[in-house]
């Protein structure tokens, strides 16, 4: 179904339906709701929380952002990926239930973004966390606000990331059209009208900030260590091997893979054996940046 202001609704309906009948696996893990205090005074942001059922002190931590093209998801998305990193990695992650366009257009999901972060690392001590070791990661727009929320954080100074994981992000606001785009790609899942139509509700016209756009970044030395992972048909390969060349042109450690024959949210497909790979290899990744 193609994303406009007709199917959004329907869209949105769909996807809860769906969520309230995924199947999560028993894992050793604990899951409940927190309330993270916005800067607005009065609105809290609702956040998915998931622990290990005896965490050890000093635990790793993982801010997850959802994927939904900004216009829909939840924090439940992924939840069984996510209660996986718990339990394998005896980690916290903290799903965030930012705000979504055009309700609420950039920058509202990104300020968002931020007060989870600074929450976490402030409440370090208290959840039983290493504020030393807190990665960003996403899927899809929630990888976009991983990479903004990395750059953003670099730029403030008073917060070092350990590891930002990018599981095909929206890294660029320019859709390549014509001879610039790949004839291979935004074909399935994700084609380029529905990109464009959710890139106009969350940016509106001309907004080529790097706190919304990461590829439009002009610095990317000092930023955190870096995995990425996109399938080859996905309408955003070109622009991650872009973002993934430029970081190592910066001096950041960043592994990328593409999974051949993918497009876009191909790990709906939950048993194919690409999506387990894809699933072991994001898990893998976190483990050397976070534990090993």
């Amino acid at each position: 179904m193609t994303f406009s202001d007709e199917s959004l609704s329907a869209i949105r309906g769909m996807f809860t339906s769906m969520l309230a009948e995924q199947v999560l696996p028993d894992l050793p893990v604990e899951t409940r709701e927190v309330a993270v205090p916005s800067r607005e005074q009065g609105r809290t942001i609702r956040c998915l929380m998931i622990c290990p059922s005896t965490m050890k002190p000093c635990a790793p931590a993982i801010l997850q952002f959802h994927g939904g093209g900004h216009v829909m998801g939840a924090p439940e998305m992924n939840q069984a990926q996510l209660m996986q990193w718990a339990a394998e990695l005896d980690c916290l992650v903290l799903s965030v239930d930012y705000r979504l366009a055009p309700e609420i257009p950039f920058p509202g999901p990104m300020e968002d973004a931020q007060d989870a972060l600074r929450w976490l690392h402030g409440k370090a001590h208290a959840l039983g966390i290493d504020k030393d070791r807190i990665a960003v990661a996403g899927q899809s727009a929630g990888g976009a606000m991983a990479a903004c929320l990395a750059l953003m954080t670099r730029d403030e100074g008073e917060i070092q990331l350990a590891f930002q994981l990018l599981e095909a992000p929206r890294l660029d606001d320019r859709i390549r059209e014509g001879a610039l785009a790949n004839p291979f790609t935004g074909e399935f899942v994700w084609t380029r009208q529905s990109s464009a139509y959710c890139r106009k509700a969350y940016l509106g016209e001309g907004n080529s900030s790097p706190y919304a756009s990461a590829l439009r970044a002009t610095e990317l030395t000092d930023l955190p260590p870096t995995f990425i992972a996109v399938g080859a048909l996905d309408l955003f390969v070109d622009e991650c091997a872009e973002y993934c060349g430029r970081l190592l042109r910066a001096g950041v450690p960043t592994e990328m893979i593409v999974y051949p024959g993918c497009f876009h949210g191909f790990q709906m497909a939950a048993k194919a054996q690409v999506t387990l790979r894809s699933h072991r290899d994001s898990l893998n990744a976190l483990k050397k940046a976070l534990i090993e």
